[in-house]
Protein backbone atom coordinates (compact mmCIF):
# COMPACT_ATOMS: atom_id res chain seq x y z
CA UNK A 1 0.00 0.00 0.00
CA UNK A 2 2.83 2.56 0.59
CA UNK A 3 4.76 1.24 -2.90
CA UNK A 4 1.57 2.35 -4.38
CA UNK A 5 0.37 5.42 -2.28
CA UNK A 6 3.99 6.67 -2.86
CA UNK A 7 4.84 7.73 0.54
CA UNK A 8 4.91 6.26 4.27
CA UNK A 9 2.73 9.44 5.87
CA UNK A 10 0.97 11.75 4.09
CA UNK A 11 -1.55 14.85 5.00
CA UNK A 12 -5.47 14.53 4.03
CA UNK A 13 -8.17 17.24 4.45
CA UNK A 14 -11.32 16.57 5.14
CA UNK A 15 -14.48 17.92 5.75
CA UNK A 16 -15.71 18.58 9.76
CA UNK A 17 -17.69 15.28 11.01
CA UNK A 18 -15.62 12.93 7.95
CA UNK A 19 -15.49 9.17 9.20
CA UNK A 20 -13.06 6.70 8.65
CA UNK A 21 -15.03 5.80 5.74
CA UNK A 22 -14.85 9.14 3.83
CA UNK A 23 -11.23 8.95 3.84
CA UNK A 24 -10.49 5.48 2.72
CA UNK A 25 -13.05 6.88 -0.17
CA UNK A 26 -10.38 9.91 -0.58
CA UNK A 27 -7.62 7.57 -0.43
CA UNK A 28 -8.82 4.57 -3.18
CA UNK A 29 -9.12 8.07 -5.51
CA UNK A 30 -5.59 8.28 -5.15
CA UNK A 31 -4.87 4.58 -6.36
CA UNK A 32 -4.13 3.73 -10.01
CA UNK A 33 -6.85 2.56 -11.51
CA UNK A 34 -5.96 -1.12 -11.58
CA UNK A 35 -5.51 -1.34 -8.01
CA UNK A 36 -8.27 0.34 -5.55
CA UNK A 37 -10.64 -3.23 -4.54
CA UNK A 38 -6.68 -5.29 -4.44
CA UNK A 39 -5.40 -2.84 -1.83
CA UNK A 40 -8.28 -2.26 0.51
CA UNK A 41 -9.74 -5.54 0.33
CA UNK A 42 -9.80 -7.10 3.91
CA UNK A 43 -7.67 -3.79 5.57
CA UNK A 44 -8.11 -2.72 9.26
CA UNK A 45 -7.54 0.85 10.17
CA UNK A 46 -6.47 2.41 13.46
CA UNK A 47 -7.19 5.41 14.61
CA UNK A 48 -4.27 7.28 16.91
CA UNK A 49 -2.89 3.79 17.24
CA UNK A 50 -6.22 1.96 18.35
CA UNK A 51 -8.34 -0.01 16.16
CA UNK A 52 -10.95 1.90 14.41
CA UNK A 53 -14.29 0.65 12.45
CA UNK A 54 -15.56 2.59 9.56
CA UNK A 55 -18.11 4.82 10.75
CA UNK A 56 -15.99 6.23 13.45
CA UNK A 57 -15.83 10.23 12.94
CA UNK A 58 -12.11 11.43 12.50
CA UNK A 59 -11.04 14.93 14.17
CA UNK A 60 -7.78 17.78 13.28
CA UNK A 61 -5.05 16.14 13.87
CA UNK A 62 -5.81 12.43 14.02
CA UNK A 63 -3.51 9.49 12.95
CA UNK A 64 -4.82 7.36 11.19
CA UNK A 65 -2.94 3.68 9.53
CA UNK A 66 -4.40 2.43 7.00
CA UNK A 67 -3.44 -1.53 7.38
CA UNK A 68 -3.32 -4.62 5.77
CA UNK A 69 -3.45 -8.06 7.18
CA UNK A 70 -0.24 -8.62 8.86
CA UNK A 71 2.17 -11.51 8.60
CA UNK A 72 2.96 -6.76 16.77
CA UNK A 73 10.77 -1.24 22.16
CA UNK A 74 13.51 -2.53 22.96
CA UNK A 75 14.44 -5.66 24.55
CA UNK A 76 14.37 -6.30 28.05
CA UNK A 77 17.80 -7.15 29.49
CA UNK A 78 16.41 -7.49 33.24
CA UNK A 79 15.78 -10.40 35.05
CA UNK A 80 13.36 -9.28 37.46
CA UNK A 81 10.13 -10.69 38.03
CA UNK A 82 7.69 -9.60 35.51
CA UNK A 83 4.11 -11.55 34.25
CA UNK A 84 4.37 -9.47 30.81
CA UNK A 85 7.34 -9.39 28.76
CA UNK A 86 7.10 -8.13 25.27
CA UNK A 87 9.37 -6.14 22.79
CA UNK A 88 9.97 -5.19 19.48
CA UNK A 89 14.06 -5.28 18.40
CA UNK A 90 16.31 -4.98 15.65
CA UNK A 91 18.63 -6.78 17.57
CA UNK A 92 19.22 -10.79 16.95
CA UNK A 93 16.55 -12.21 20.05
CA UNK A 94 19.10 -14.30 22.17
CA UNK A 95 16.28 -16.97 23.21
CA UNK A 96 18.40 -19.30 25.11
CA UNK A 97 18.78 -16.40 27.31
CA UNK A 98 15.10 -15.49 27.51
CA UNK A 99 13.59 -18.99 28.00
CA UNK A 100 16.26 -19.25 31.08
CA UNK A 101 15.07 -15.87 32.45
CA UNK A 102 10.81 -16.91 32.17
CA UNK A 103 12.05 -20.21 34.42
CA UNK A 104 10.93 -20.02 38.01
CA UNK A 105 10.76 -23.13 40.65
CA UNK A 106 6.93 -23.15 40.95
CA UNK A 107 6.44 -23.57 36.81
CA UNK A 108 5.97 -27.20 35.91
CA UNK A 109 6.36 -26.03 32.12
CA UNK A 110 7.54 -23.68 29.72
CA UNK A 111 6.64 -23.72 26.28
CA UNK A 112 7.99 -22.12 23.38
CA UNK A 113 7.51 -20.80 20.16
CA UNK A 114 10.49 -19.80 18.38
CA UNK A 115 10.15 -19.27 14.62
CA UNK A 116 12.87 -18.73 12.26
CA UNK A 117 13.47 -18.24 8.61
CA UNK A 118 13.74 -20.53 6.72
CA UNK A 119 15.60 -20.95 3.25
CA UNK A 120 12.31 -21.40 1.02
CA UNK A 121 8.95 -20.73 0.39
CA UNK A 122 6.84 -22.62 -1.70
CA UNK A 123 9.39 -24.26 -3.76
CA UNK A 124 11.31 -20.46 -4.08
CA UNK A 125 15.51 -20.30 -2.37
CA UNK A 126 15.38 -17.29 0.05
CA UNK A 127 17.93 -15.02 0.55
CA UNK A 128 16.56 -13.05 3.39
CA UNK A 129 13.05 -11.48 5.48
CA UNK A 130 12.51 -7.79 6.23
CA UNK A 131 9.70 -6.72 8.97
CA UNK A 132 8.40 -3.73 9.19
CA UNK A 133 5.92 -2.86 12.03
CA UNK A 134 3.58 0.36 12.72
CA UNK A 135 5.67 0.31 15.92
CA UNK A 136 3.41 2.16 18.09
CA UNK A 137 0.08 0.47 17.60
CA UNK A 138 2.53 -3.23 17.14
CA UNK A 139 3.90 -2.93 20.75
CA UNK A 140 0.82 -1.88 22.26
CA UNK A 141 -1.44 -4.72 21.02
CA UNK A 142 1.63 -7.34 21.92
CA UNK A 143 1.58 -5.86 25.55
CA UNK A 144 -2.40 -6.43 25.35
CA UNK A 145 -2.37 -9.55 23.47
CA UNK A 146 0.32 -11.11 26.38
CA UNK A 147 -1.84 -9.93 28.87
CA UNK A 148 -4.71 -11.51 27.80
CA UNK A 149 -2.95 -14.62 27.38
CA UNK A 150 -2.30 -14.22 31.52
CA UNK A 151 -5.98 -13.84 32.31
CA UNK A 152 -7.56 -16.25 29.59
CA UNK A 153 -5.55 -19.27 30.31
CA UNK A 154 -4.23 -18.70 33.90
CA UNK A 155 -0.58 -18.84 33.00
CA UNK A 156 2.23 -17.14 35.23
CA UNK A 157 4.56 -15.70 33.02
CA UNK A 158 4.79 -14.82 28.96
CA UNK A 159 7.73 -13.47 26.68
CA UNK A 160 6.32 -11.88 23.45
CA UNK A 161 9.65 -11.01 21.20
CA UNK A 162 9.18 -9.72 17.26
CA UNK A 163 12.03 -9.22 15.55
CA UNK A 164 12.11 -5.91 13.12
CA UNK A 165 14.47 -5.16 9.75
CA UNK A 166 16.39 -7.63 7.79
CA UNK A 167 16.45 -11.17 8.58
CA UNK A 168 18.78 -14.12 7.41
CA UNK A 169 17.81 -17.57 7.51
CA UNK A 170 18.01 -19.43 10.56
CA UNK A 171 17.44 -16.44 12.67
CA UNK A 172 14.75 -16.03 15.30
CA UNK A 173 11.91 -13.65 13.73
CA UNK A 174 8.96 -14.22 16.96
CA UNK A 175 9.61 -15.96 20.48
CA UNK A 176 6.80 -16.70 22.79
CA UNK A 177 7.68 -18.01 25.87
CA UNK A 178 4.69 -19.59 28.18
CA UNK A 179 5.60 -20.29 31.92
CA UNK A 180 2.81 -22.11 33.67
CA UNK A 181 2.36 -24.79 36.78
CA UNK A 182 0.56 -27.12 34.12
CA UNK A 183 1.69 -27.87 30.74
CA UNK A 184 -2.21 -27.74 29.33
CA UNK A 185 -2.59 -24.44 30.00
CA UNK A 186 1.16 -23.23 28.79
CA UNK A 187 0.88 -25.21 25.54
CA UNK A 188 -3.15 -23.78 24.76
CA UNK A 189 -1.47 -19.38 25.82
CA UNK A 190 1.15 -20.62 23.27
CA UNK A 191 -0.79 -21.73 20.54
CA UNK A 192 -3.66 -18.78 20.87
CA UNK A 193 -0.69 -16.33 20.68
CA UNK A 194 1.14 -16.73 17.88
CA UNK A 195 -2.64 -17.54 15.91
CA UNK A 196 -3.68 -14.36 17.36
CA UNK A 197 -0.69 -11.85 16.67
CA UNK A 198 -0.02 -13.12 13.32
CA UNK A 199 -3.85 -11.92 12.80
CA UNK A 200 -3.85 -8.64 14.69
CA UNK A 201 -0.44 -7.29 15.25
CA UNK A 202 0.86 -4.69 12.52
CA UNK A 203 3.96 -6.48 11.32
CA UNK A 204 4.38 -7.31 7.91
CA UNK A 205 7.00 -9.15 6.72
CA UNK A 206 8.70 -9.04 2.80
CA UNK A 207 10.42 -11.77 1.43
CA UNK A 208 13.11 -12.08 -0.97
CA UNK A 209 14.00 -14.64 -3.13
CA UNK A 210 17.00 -15.75 -5.86
CA UNK A 211 14.51 -14.57 -8.47
CA UNK A 212 12.61 -11.57 -6.76
CA UNK A 213 10.45 -10.31 -4.34
CA UNK A 214 6.82 -10.30 -2.70
CA UNK A 215 5.36 -8.98 0.54
CA UNK A 216 4.30 -11.99 2.49
CA UNK A 217 0.36 -13.02 1.83
CA UNK A 218 -1.32 -12.11 5.56
CA UNK A 219 -4.23 -13.87 7.35
CA UNK A 220 -7.51 -11.84 7.09
CA UNK A 221 -8.44 -9.77 9.84
CA UNK A 222 -10.78 -11.23 12.32
CA UNK A 223 -14.03 -9.50 11.54
CA UNK A 224 -14.72 -7.41 14.17
CA UNK A 225 -11.44 -5.53 12.93
CA UNK A 226 -11.51 -5.43 9.02
CA UNK A 227 -13.23 -2.39 7.99
CA UNK A 228 -13.73 -4.16 4.52
CA UNK A 229 -14.73 -7.46 4.09
CA UNK A 230 -11.43 -9.74 3.09
CA UNK A 231 -11.15 -11.71 -0.62
CA UNK A 232 -8.81 -14.15 0.44
CA UNK A 233 -5.15 -13.78 1.67
CA UNK A 234 -3.36 -9.94 1.16
CA UNK A 235 -0.38 -10.47 -1.01
CA UNK A 236 1.42 -7.95 -3.21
Amino acid sequence: MRDWLGATAVAVELPEGASVAALLECVTAKLPARQPVLTLRGIAVSVNAEYATAAQILHDGDEVGLLPPVSGGSSDETTEEMPVRTALTREPIDSEKLIATAKRGEDGAVVVFDGIVRNNTRGRQTLHLDYEAYEEMAARQMDELARQALSRFGVRQVTLVHRLGRLLVGETSVLIVVASSHRAAAFEACRWMIDTLKKTVPIWKKETFVDGAVWAAGEPFPVEIAVTPPEGPHEG
